[in-house]
């Protein structure tokens, strides 16, 4: 091929891949929900964006009482939360974010290491009429849990993380077992180019296989949600940043978190080995087992963390239910 047709070849690709960007921004834009729209499935619920550094941060807020934020794993957006939601909702004011990039989020040129997205998410909070949360987090939600509570400890009652060790602190211990880490960690545009649209639901359905309730997970609301290349890319920078999030835990480990801290994993997954990761940097550590649950325990079992948030998160000296001993406040 001559130099000229290289050329101009190029500048086809090239403006092919500005259209398809204006449609995608477009596409995004006209599916962003309104403020105080109502959310399907879920009554007393309304969703809309507020303003943060580098975007806008979609919410799902409802319910009244203390205010509690939810922060869901990848490769999932809020929709994880659904089952826990209504129940909880009705002690607490439910806010369930998704992350910067995903889900509803506008998607920030940077900032994808788990200390900027923590300040990011608490700028949501604070635009949202609330400085003083509990937080319960999943995977993903985990890793930005911690710096949330540990460089902002008078702003976090309690804090209950599922379901993912630290980095510095034990994540790196499954990177050559859970293939995706070393994957989605890997240098663009390596997985944007292997992973193409039509790989979605193969990539993605072979993650959720680490459940073990696997009817329960909402694989086509993911697969949806990941169709979008930039989406896809968004969540590979929360895993390429996962080095500076190690070095970042360790630096700062010595501020130990004061605040109680409820370490679930799923029976038929991490089980007590959450709370031995966070016994590295927290004092109060309450190590509990989420019964017939795999990786995605809010989905798998959301009957029993409903029952353990509720306990952990509510009045000191309420009793127990059967099952949920561990998770007294």
């Amino acid at each position: 091929m001559t130099p000229a047709g290289t050329w101009g070849r190029r500048v086809v690709r090239v403006a092919a891949s500005a259209a398809l960007a204006v449609v995608m921004l477009a596409t995004a834009a006209a599916a962003s929900p309104g403020e105080g729209a109502r959310v399907d499935g879920l009554p007393g619920f309304t969703q809309g964006n507020v303003p943060v550094e580098g975007g806008g941060i979609h919410y799902v807020k409802g319910g009244s009482g203390p205010a509690l934020l939810l922060l869901h794993g990848w490769p999932e957006t809020w929709e994880t939360w659904r089952g826990v939601m209504p129940k909880l909702a009705r002690e607490h004011t439910v806010i369930a974010l998704d992350l910067p990039g995903l889900g509803a989020s506008s998607i920030p040129a940077g900032g994808y290491d788990k200390v900027t997205t923590a300040h990011r998410v608490r700028q949501a909070v604070h635009a949202l009429g609330h400085t003083r949360v509990g937080i319960i987090g999943h995977d993903l939600g985990v890793l930005v849990a911690y710096p949330y509570a540990r460089d902002f400890p008078a702003e976090v009652s309690r804090l209950a993380v599922i379901e993912s060790p630290l980095p510095g602190f034990g994540l790196e211990d499954l990177y050559g077992v859970a293939f995706h880490f070393r994957f989605n960690a890997s240098p663009a545009p390596i997985p944007e180019r292997i992973i193409d649209n039509e790989d979605v639901s193969t990539y993605l359905g072979a993650v959720f296989e680490y459940s073990h309730r696997k009817d329960a997970i909402r694989r086509d609301t993911y697969y949806r949600a990941y169709a979008s290349p930039a989406r896809r890319t968004a969540g590979y920078e929360y895993y390429r940043a996962l080095a500076a999030d190690a070095a970042d835990n360790q630096a700062g480990a010595a501020r130990r978190l004061a605040m109680p801290v409820a370490a679930i994993g799923g029976q038929y997954s991490f089980g007590p080995g959450v709370a031995g990761s966070f016994s590295r940097v927290a004092d109060d550590v309450r190590t509990v087992v989420a019964p017939d649950a795999g990786h995605f325990v809010p989905e798998e079992n959301p009957g029993f963390l409903t029952g353990c948030a509720l306990l952990f998160f509510g009045p000191a000296g309420t009793p127990p239910g059967p099952g949920l001993g561990d998770c007294a406040p």
